[in-house]
């Protein structure tokens, strides 16, 4: 039986380091159909040789032996495992390493606070970044209008994103129509079809085009809380159409081309509508503010709301990153993620983690919160809303040593720009950063009624990116945001 025999041979490729023979391995692709990159992957393990040399040096490859894994349980065998076995295994390993000490360093005062109250909910979506530059639009609302509780609608942006979106990915597969399905640009457009991730600059290029509008007028539906369905069909969708927009290019049919783009992004636009709902073209604008007023404000635009509400230009903003695996004092762009053509570049100006605390704290203390781009599952507890680099002891009750440093976990791919969130505020003593304090889109039932408390040492290691008013950066550093910045590839650790 051949599949039988193939199925056979793939659980020893697996279990054996991949050793297949070509003749199988070609059976396997033809029955099976094993992606270019499966087989690609296969193919170079079996021509790899055993011995391997890195600068002169001979390796062999390592196999394990019955005596070998005899010594691991005989290392194992001591009484202080056997104590942290039963308490990870009944608890389970965070819960086990729980360091309750952070819980004196991380109270909820703070000498400089953004007045704010409420909180959102992203839910069950990837909309985070999103959330974080409304958030810091609607703390701008509440502070200019004694409105601290209003809210926009997060429903309206991302529908004009999935359009965007969908219209600059048509653009990036004709572009790269003459190169193969598997180069590695072209695989990173398809692995992003779809998503819901972005930065600040692609959530500015959205209000910027498009406006905002209350959460009345546009308010959440199950599939923007909920975005999974609505993003698999959407790159399944954009996916196929790759693939005839890519034809019509190899075949030099310039115009079907153009017709089809048309074609797609209008059956995207429907998709969208179907699944979130129209957004609004007017709205009547109507709230209470803090002390009860009512205010009306009928038949605007969301462009009309935003310019007349806001005073905002989204160019005087910069997004400084500490990325210690790039150089400092360079601009950097990622193109790869830009999701509005026409709008603002994704940017980067990388520098030391102290000028990110600096700008972020003059920017607190004139009254504004910061976007700001984190790790947020490293060393995070849900429940209490702590964020600290002493929260958990996993080392301690492994007895290993994982650390790494910040560079380190960007080039391993440990690191990584996971969440965006707002910090409304900080704790001072005498020029000494105490604490942060941080808004969340999370829901109040996460943290302290959805804020949570962050020490400075995790500002130091899982914050990489935020966005701060140019004026509070140094002169170089104005003149460095305003240069000819470096592109980083869609596989950069900071994409």
């Amino acid at each position: 039986d051949l599949h039988l025999s193939l199925r056979r041979q793939r659980q020893m490729c697996i279990r054996d380091s991949f050793r297949i023979t070509p003749k199988i391995l070609m059976k396997a692709t033809f029955i099976h159909k094993i992606s270019v990159l499966s087989c690609d992957l296969l193919y170079s393990k079996y021509n790899e040789k055993h011995d391997k040399k890195i600068k002169g040096v001979s390796f062999m490859s390592h196999e394990l032996t019955l005596q070998e894994i005899d010594q691991f349980r005989s290392d194992f065998d001591n009484s202080r495992n056997q104590v942290v076995s039963r308490a990870a295994m009944r608890s389970g390993v965070l819960e086990a390493s729980f360091n309750p000490a952070v819980t004196n360093r991380l109270n909820d005062v703070f000498s400089v606070e953004v007045e704010t109250d409420n909180v959102t909910n992203q839910m069950q979506s990837g909309r985070c970044w999103l959330f974080a530059t409304l958030n810091t639009l609607r703390h701008d609302f509440g502070k200019k209008y004694k409105a601290k509780n209003f809210t926009l609608s997060q429903a309206y942006n991302f529908f004009w994103d999935k359009i965007e979106r969908a219209n600059i990915f048509y653009d990036a597969i004709i572009d790269s129509a003459d190169k193969p399905l598997d180069d590695r640009t072209v695989k990173a457009y398809m692995n992003f079809a779809g998503a819901d991730g972005g930065q600040w600059a692609m959530a500015a290029s959205l209000v910027k085009k498009y406006g905002v509008v209350p959460t009345s007028a546009m308010p959440e539906s199950f599939n923007t809380n909920h975005t999974a369905g609505l993003a698999d069909a959407l790159a399944r969708k954009e996916r196929k159409d790759a693939l005839v927009l890519r034809k019509l290019v190899q075949e030099g049919k310039t115009e079907e081309v153009e017709k089809k783009r048309k074609e797609f992004l209008s059956e995207i636009y429907r998709m969208t509508a179907i699944a979130v709902g129209e957004p609004p073209k007017t709205f009547d604008l109507e709230y209470r503010d803090d002390e009860k007023k009512l205010h009306l404000d009928k038949n605007l635009t969301p462009v009309e709301f935003f310019n007349k509400y806001w005073d905002i230009n989204f160019n005087d903003y910069v997004c400084l990153t500490n990325a210690p695996d790039h150089e400092y004092g360079k601009l950097y762009s990622l193109p790869f993620e830009d999701n509005v053509n026409g709008g603002i570049p994704i940017t980067f100006l990388n520098v030391p983690i102290e000028y990110l605390k600096d700008a972020a704290i003059k920017q607190l203390k004139d009254g504004e919160s910061v976007w700001f781009g984190n790790d947020v599952l490293k060393e995070m507890d849900r429940k209490t809303g702590y964020l600290d680099t002493e929260l958990y002891k996993t080392d301690e009750l492994f007895d290993v040593d994982t650390y790494m440093t910040k560079a380190e976990r960007l080039a391993t791919g440990e690191g990584e720009v996971s969440h965006a969130m707002t910090l409304v505020g900080v704790d001072l003593d005498k020029g000494e950063i105490r604490k942060w304090k941080v808004e969340n889109s999370w829901s109040e039932k996460s943290g302290r009624k959805g804020y949570f408390t962050m020490s400075d040492k995790w500002f130091d290691e899982f914050v990489y990116e935020v966005v701060v008013r140019k004026e509070f950066l140094t002169e170089d550093q104005k003149k460095l945001a305003e240069s000819k910045p470096t592109p980083l590839p869609a596989w950069d650790s900071l994409a």
